[in-house]
């Protein structure tokens, strides 16, 4: 149920990119927030942007993303949401977001979680 419900919501995204940064919340919400809780499915993603790669306490990281090693600099944010896989080849993230405007107002959204 889960993976249609995230499914969904990759599809509705890929039909309307935003306009801006704005927008971020709402694309946070509808795709990344029902596994970004700090639970085992991933970790909060609050003070991601500049942290450490897999530096959040609490979170089961993959080797893959452990090994990746330096911080979450917009670039690594923008290629690891658009290809995790390629990324950091054996992650567990499997989501991926097609839209650069997406990506933009996703890391944009992400810079406010402190």
């Amino acid at each position: 149920m889960i993976r249609v419900a995230a499914a969904a919501s990759v599809l509705a995204l890929s039909l309307a990119a935003p306009a801006s940064a704005a927008d971020g919340q709402q694309l946070f919400n509808m795709q990344c927030k029902m596994c970004h809780t700090g639970g085992p499915m991933g970790p909060s993603l609050t003070g991601v942007a500049g942290a450490k790669i897999a530096s959040k306490e609490g979170f089961a990281y993959s080797p893959a993303l452990k090994a990746k090693g330096g911080t979450w600099t917009d670039a690594n944010l923008d290629a690891f949401l658009k290809a995790p896989a390629q990324f950091a080849p054996g992650t567990k993230m499997m989501m991926n977001v097609a839209s650069d405007e997406s990506r933009v107002a996703i890391i944009g959204y992400l810079k406010t979680l402190k």
